[in-house]
């Protein structure tokens, strides 16, 4: 009798960059919709409970979030919204906030106020919003209101973030003639503004992207039931975990036909010296403790969440890894260049930064404290350092629960052979 072969399959929050998308659309859509394994966590909760302060009518049940739609834009009440340390809900809310006929302030626990919203504010008001900094130009808290006329073109900076693109896309199609969006300068994280297309064509909305332009039909969203895939930048965990430690993993319900840029992040593994394969269970990595990692060298704009995660397996390859294109990242929930590299250096390990990146040598690893800096993708990324170096500490491990609340209880499946 031939044995069966035992997968190590390991399930990951839904995707909450595609959650609050379709948290939003949701809420501008003609009738109610039904969102299926919806993402835990602190941003997603930030933006469910945003959207009922403005009076949408949100149900959630585990991993199902049922939405009435229909979002009062006329309401002429002055609103407060706390998108705690949510930047891709402050900036959604702020865009979708441009809508309403009364006045909205948005705000943000401390960290959320250090990050730049400049674009963001400049093309709103550009297109005819009201917008209105409280205490420094370009940074929360802001108020935000419709203005008299909307403009039918705007012009946005696409090198510093790609959600200032996705948050005026998603309110385009509530435009008198809805909007082309002109994307100057290198365009960092393209796939994120491929998935708000996607996104929005799942809820009616007719929108195209081409080279550096977009367009945005005006019309209604549709009410619908969409589910949420398995989060790509979640994967990078475990799948983290088995390049540095050996052994295999499969990540169930993802596939290579994800809506996430971050899903080639496998594929950078893989010419690391892991082999991949993908089933109907989900894709597969496995890593023979023999079979030595390389380093590699790789431009991460387009992946960039995954830097924490790349940076760590680095630090066990035999051969130096390069990582450019991600000067953006400066500006996260924390400085993911900076911060990061000076808590693997408190490890001995030889990182030097460069004006977009770093590069990671080989060196002597050893025990130390590590802070977080308020950034879950530093404390999940860290975490997979433990089982390999003794005397390592991941402080302030809460922060995780921005988006995989169960983290640490997980993560010992990681390593399960």
């Amino acid at each position: 009798m031939t044995a069966r072969r035992i997968h190590n399959l390991v399930s990951v929050p839904g995707s909450k960059s595609i959650a609050n998308r379709a948290l939003i659309c949701a809420a501008l859509a003609n009738s109610e919709s039904i969102i299926e394994n919806c993402a835990p966590g602190d941003d997603t909760e930030a933006m469910i409970n945003a959207l009922r302060i403005l009076g949408v009518g949100v149900e959630r049940n585990s991993d199902k979030v049922r939405i009435s739609g229909n979002l009062d834009l006329e309401n002429i009440r002055e609103m407060q919204l706390n998108a705690k340390l949510a930047g891709t809900t402050s900036r959604f809310l702020t865009a979708l906030c441009s809508l309403r006929a009364g006045v909205t302030t948005i705000d943000g626990d401390e960290p959320l106020r250090t990050r730049p919203m400049h674009d963001l504010h400049s093309a709103l008001r550009n297109l005819g919003a009201h917008v209105s900094s409280i205490s420094h130009e370009g940074f929360l808290p802001v108020q935000i209101s419709r203005g008299a006329q909307w403009q039918a073109k705007v012009a946005v900076r696409a090198n510093m973030s790609s959600q200032f693109t996705s948050a005026l896309m998603m309110i385009a199609p509530r435009l008198p003639s809805g909007l082309e969006i002109v994307l100057s300068q290198d365009v960092v994280s393209r796939g994120y503004i491929e998935m708000t297309v996607s996104v929005m064509r799942a809820f009616g909305a007719n929108t195209d992207f081409s080279d550096n332009q977009i367009w945005v039909s005006p019309g209604e969203y549709q009410g619908t039931s969409f589910t949420v895939e398995p989060d790509a930048s979640s994967a990078s965990y475990p799948l983290g975990a088995v390049a540095i430690s050996g052994g295999s993993v499969t990540i169930a319900g993802l596939s290579r036909n994800s809506l996430q840029g971050d899903v080639e992040f496998i594929d950078l593994l893989a010419r690391m010296g892991c082999d991949v394969s993908e089933s109907r269970e989900g894709l597969s990595l496995s890593r023979d403790r023999e079979r030595p990692l390389r380093g590699v060298d790789v431009n991460m704009s387009q992946i960039s969440d995954c830097v924490p995660t790349l940076a760590v397996v680095a630090m066990f390859a035999e051969t130096p890894t390069q990582v450019s294109g991600v000067g953006f990242i400066r500006d996260k929930e924390s400085d993911r260049i900076g911060d990061l590299i000076g808590e693997l250096r408190k490890l001995g390990a030889n990182v030097t930064e460069t004006q977009d990146g770093m590069v990671i040598k080989p060196g002597v690893l050893h025990g130390a404290n590590l802070e977080t800096h308020h950034d879950h993708r530093l404390a999940m990324a860290f975490a997979l350092i433990q089982r390999e170096v003794d005397g390592v500490i991941v402080n302030d491990p809460e922060v995780v629960s921005k988006s995989w609340p169960r983290y640490f209880d997980v993560l010992p499946s990681f390593y399960k052979s």
